[in-house]
């Protein structure tokens, strides 16, 4: 329902209350003899205040749909407005991953790689080792022969 609707109930114009009543207590009279205490207006009067409650009680149905229309509509969009920042902090959270993993693998790449170069480094002071062994050796040699004991 819109908001601005109003409940469609037809008032009785006093012709057609007066018809439907009348109908009503040609029934009532062609099957049962009509009660003495009830008078033709006396149902007149309850038939009009049964169509004000009925009136009432549809305005105040419309008004509970309105109601009811606004409340869901609002939490509809509160919906939405969580959705979307939903979604907008996992695409960050996303992205962030992404870049983390990057970074990750260039940081082991880069350890691999130095892994490799010390290998080289290590067979190289192996070499050095073993020639500084040497150069020990032949220090040693020339010292005994220029100082003699």
């Amino acid at each position: 329902m819109d908001a601005g609707v109003e409940a469609d109930v037809d008032r009785p114009v006093d012709g057609d209350s007066s018809a439907a009543a009348e109908s009503g207590s040609n029934q009532v009279s062609s099957g049962r003899s009509e009660p003495s205490s009830l008078k033709q207006g006396e149902i007149l009067k309850t038939l009009a205040t049964v169509e004000k409650d009925s009136q009432a009680i549809a305005e105040s149905f419309a008004s509970l749909f309105v109601s009811l229309r606004s409340t869901l509509s609002e939490a509809t969009s509160s919906s939405v407005d969580h959705m979307t920042c939903f979604g907008d902090a996992a695409g960050r959270l996303q992205e962030t991953a992404l870049d983390a993993s990057t970074k990750g693998n260039r940081y082991i790449n880069s350890c691999l790689r130095l892994n490799e170069e010390i290998k080289g480094v290590e067979n190289l002071a192996a070499r050095l080792k073993h020639l500084r062994r040497n150069v020990d050796v032949l220090d040693t040699a020339v010292n005994k022969l220029l100082r003699p004991p």
